[in-house]
């Protein structure tokens, strides 16, 4: 019917939908409409997924598997492992010839990676023929993981050599005692794999090497963060967050080599070590660093995986006569370890054991020691049923009686789908596995699309633009070794000068990046002297010139050693040398090369003495012995070979650098303990402070006086804390370090109470409660650092007199603290409130709801139900905008919530009502104009 106006009421039904429609959209939060536009978690993602794969596919995804060449040639075994085999991911191998070499190596690696990733993608796009029940069906696209190791230091702990940024070794960037550094390593990492379609990092490695084995097979040398738990720890948190972050959630980490190698004698390919530790004992060292990336309050630190060793444990569990299987093939030491906190509770939220190689020498000699014998698919479901969700199968997972290694992993496929539909335990195993892989997907694509996964070819600009990070790591790292840095200027008074003859020596190291590729060098003693020339050379100041230097490498000083007569020239060399400068690599008991420097100290000594002998150590430290150290000028830690480190040690040289580093392993050369290092420093005095926490309840507080101790009620609690307690080389001690704090008589003749904690990020806190009336000290030790700060407190002998503000009584001979923030007088605070909550948004919708409805209401009663939708939307929408505004921040819109607190939401949201109400009516009035013209 018409209205006044020639309106047509529209039904009162209609406008309360329109209302309903705007209500549920504006019933999302704004925090939420940030996220993407699926709400779908990984998990619930992965769920889905599942519930349409067939058992081949399930069991695909539980594969990650090495193969042989690159993957450029369609007809590659590899393809119809991926496409119709349906694995789950594979593993690009140096080794393998998996990755390219030359100029144009990147761009070849990500055509090679992009190729895979299609091959999957064409596949799922084929009809196919369901084998339950023969009806038609698509397969779901499920990308693939491509995996590598890249621990850092190039050769050998690299698989890509060509194109990257060369990045420190983690035993360089544990030098440095910086987690800032083990971060920005990590973000160049994330950036530069995730740009190259790389998704899944074997490493890094979080081995604490607590007792170096120089020369053992087992020796970590620098491929780990260094010997103490809990830095080994704090640097995984940190290069862990850097990739992510690099990467931008692309790339998952899986950290290596859990339960940890600490105490492993052998080659963990080549033999299964057995170690004699007990589960206590390992919870004290090697599973401390896993313990941290497993449990980190910052998501961006959580490890998305662990790489399960073959090692195996006697008296794992107290009995010293017992002995595990490899913990990667051993259900009950596996569940065990994995019903520890934190990794309970890291599983729970989707962690991904990832098996070592199935296929290694080691796990071959595991189950038969002749090496004749190899029950591929047993093996595999052994790792399966210990508790490994990912299994790893190298070149070697290989059965003696199948043609090829593709044959044996398409039979082990075979059997494990059988296996699925014949054993319902089974099945539920493998469903648990894949649920866990296919999370992770989920995690990492967000949606499983080609052009979601797929590296884009632009990406490529990234690559090797990251070397002002590993050189930063480099003059952080260096460390002075010997001598003292006190002793160093009488030593070596200037660095070498124009005209002194500088003999250099070093190991050199020959690789090739594929079998076909041309060889490089690395550390050759000619690469030294062309950084040296470049630096200090006839372009660059004239330092030194090109006839100053003598190269030699450490074969020619061993075939002079073992043959003076034929080698007389080396002989020359060195007894010309002003100065000899070495770049020692580690020692490989096949290589009598390596010992070659060594070999020289201890043959010809007389040769050396009265030259000025330099010594770098461009892995571990720990390869001199005492004597050998006693016989040089000056020697240096760097850590690592990457060309910023071999710039760092000529700088070094020429003093244009200083030293900044700290050894992160024990070196017994130089008696350099490191459980002694990271104890707390006897020098220092602890700084102690009040730890009450703002704002105090005023019937508790203590009250700011002008001087004289802090009163307090008898019983009343007293909180304390220490500042950062730092270690020998000035760094915050490790977590569980243990604090004593003394309530003491003045003058700590007597102790009244001692309370015994332990230190988180330095710090360590406790409380008191004294019941006595008189004038009491509170002082704090940590061994073998005793002296403090004091802090005094009086308990007055009759309740409810004035209590006094709190005074820091320092230790004669230090210097006095700046004043602590004190707990004051006067009613309890309300805390600030700086953004808006949820209480904020529903008092915001509440108003707008108001205003909208009873603009609406007042239109209907004046028979304009149209303008009254229209007035109440406009309201509704200008309240909910006023609320964005409030929300989206700024200073003033915090400046404002901190002075009226929940007042301003609701307030917002009325101004802005009413401005939207405000133009539903101007518009009324235009519309009415316009139709009287």
């Amino acid at each position: 019917m018409l209205v006044s106006g020639g309106e047509m009421r529209p039904s009162r039904r209609w406008a309360k939908a329109a209302l309903l429609v705007a209500l549920v959209v504006w019933l999302v939060p704004l925090h939420a409409q940030a996220q993407p536009a699926s709400e779908t978690s990984p998990e619930q993602c992965a769920r889905q997924i599942l519930a349409r794969l067939s058992p081949e596919e399930r069991v695909g995804q539980l594969f990650l598997v090495a193969f042989q060449g690159d993957a450029q040639a369609s007809d590659a075994p590899v393809y119809h492992l991926i496409a119709q085999a349906h694995v789950g991911g594979v593993v690009l191998l140096r080794a393998n010839d998996n990755i390219p070499g030359g100029e144009d190596a990147p761009q070849a690696l990500q055509d090679e990676i992009r190729g895979l990733q299609r091959a999957v993608w064409v596949e799922a796009q084929q009809e196919s023929l369901d084998p339950e029940s023969g009806e038609a069906r698509y397969p779901p696209y499920v990308p693939l993981l491509i995996a590598t190791a890249q621990d850092g230091d190039g050769y050998p702990y690299d698989q890509i050599l060509e194109g990257m940024t060369p990045l420190p070794s983690p035993l360089a960037i544990g030098a440095t005692w910086q987690p800032g550094l083990a971060r920005a390593v990590g973000e160049v990492l994330g950036r530069e794999t995730a740009a190259l379609g790389i998704n899944l990092l074997l490493g890094p490695p979080l081995d604490v090497a607590a007792t170096p084995h120089p020369g053992s097979p087992g020796d970590l040398g620098i491929d780990t963060f260094g010997g103490d738990p809990y830095w080994v720890g704090q640097m995984g948190k940190a290069y862990i967050q850097g990739v992510h972050q690099g990467s931008s959630g692309h790339v998952a980490v899986v950290v290596k080599h859990f339960p940890g190698y600490t105490g492993s004698d052998r080659s963990p390919a080549e033999e299964v070590a057995t170690v004699r530790k007990s589960l206590e004992q390992l919870k004290q060292i090697e599973l401390a660093p896993f313990f941290a990336v497993t449990s980190a309050a910052n998501p961006a630190q959580v490890a998305d995986g662990l790489l399960v060793s073959h090692i195996r444990y006697q008296g794992f569990q107290g009995n010293i006569r017992a002995t595990t299987r490899p913990v990667s093939l051993d259900p009950q030491a596996f569940t065990q370890l994995m019903a520890l906190q934190p990794f309970a509770a890291w599983r729970s939220h989707g962690g991904l054991t990832v098996s070592d190689d199935l296929g290694s020498r080691a796990i071959r000699r595991f189950y038969d020691p002749t090496e004749q014998r190899f029950d591929a698919f047993l093996v595999a479901r052994d790792a399966l049923l210990a508790g490994n969700d990912l299994l790893y199968l190298g070149m070697g997972f290989h059965d003696p009686n199948d043609p090829d290694q593709p044959t044996t992993v398409l039979n082990t496929l075979k059997y494990f789908s059988q296996k699925y539909r014949a054993d319902p335990a089974f099945a539920q195993r493998v469903d648990a596995a894949a649920l866990r892989v296919l999370t992770l997907k989920c995690r990492l694509f967000g949606s499983f699309t080609l052009s979601a996964v797929q590296p884009q070819p632009d990406a490529l600009a990234v690559l090797g633009k990251g070397s002002d990070v590993t050189f930063q790591v480099a003059q952080q790292a260096a460390t002075l070794i010997s001598p003292a840095p006190t002793d160093l200027e009488s030593v070596l008074p200037s660095p070498p000068q124009r005209g002194e003859h500088i003999v250099l020596l070093s190991e050199g190291l020959s690789y090739r990046q594929c079998s076909t590729c041309p060889p490089q060098e690395a550390l050759s003693p000619g690469d030294f002297q062309q950084v040296l020339l470049r630096l200090y050379g006839p372009g660059s100041g004239q330092q030194v010139r090109p006839q100053d230097f003598t190269p030699l490498t450490f074969a020619q000083l061993e075939a002079w050693l073992d043959d003076p007569a034929a080698h007389p020239s080396v002989r020359e060399s060195l007894r010309r040398a002003d100065w000899v400068v070495v770049g020692l690599l580690d020692v490989n008991p096949h290589d009598p090369a390596s010992r070659a420097f060594r070999h020289l100290l201890d043959a010809q000594p007389g040769l050396l003495r009265n030259k000025k002998v330099v010594v770098f150590a461009f892995n571990a430290p720990y390869y001199l012995d005492a004597t050998d150290i006693s016989k040089l000028s000056a020697y240096y830690g760097l850590y690592s070979k990457a060309p910023p480190f071999v710039e760092a040690a000529a700088r070094l040289l020429f003093r244009e650098i200083a030293p900044q580093g700290a050894l992160p392993v024990s070196v017994g050369g130089v008696g350099y303990d490191l459980i002694t290092a990271t104890s707390p420093d006897p020098q220092q005095v602890i700084p102690l402070t009040w730890d009450f926490p703002p704002p105090q309840e005023a019937s508790a507080a203590a009250t700011p006086s002008v001087t004289g101790p802090l009163r307090v009620q008898p019983d009343q609690t007293v909180p304390v804390r220490t500042g950062v307690i730092v270690d020998h080389n000035g760094h915050p001690v490790p977590d569980g370090t243990v604090v004593r704090f003394l309530l003491t008589t003045p003058g700590g003749d007597q102790v009244q109470q001692s309370v015994e904690v332990t230190t988180t990020d330095g710090i360590a806190r406790a409380s008191f409660q004294v019941a006595e009336p008189g004038l009491w000290e509170i002082r704090a030790q940590s061994d073998p650092a005793r002296q403090s700060q004091v802090l005094a407190i009086e308990v007055p002998g009759k309740p409810g007199e004035a209590t006094a503000s709190p005074q820091v009584v320092v230790v004669a001979g230090t210097p006095r603290p700046a004043a602590t923030p004190t707990p004051t007088e006067g009613v309890l605070a309300p805390p600030q409130h700086r953004r808006v909550e949820g209480v904020d948004y529903l008092a915001a919708l509440l108003v707008a709801l108001l205003v909208g409805w009873g603009a609406y209401r007042a239109a209907l009663q004046q028979g304009m139900a149209r303008w009254g939708v229209r007035w109440g939307l406009l309201a509704f929408a200008g309240g909910m905008a006023a609320y964005v505004v409030l929300a989206v921040g700024g200073k003033a819109m915090t400046a404002a919530l901190e002075r009226w607190g929940y007042a301003v939401a609701p307030g917002a949201a009325l101004v802005g009502a009413l401005v939207g109400l405000a133009v539903g009516l101007v518009w009324r009035a235009l519309a009415r104009h316009s139709r009287r013209e």
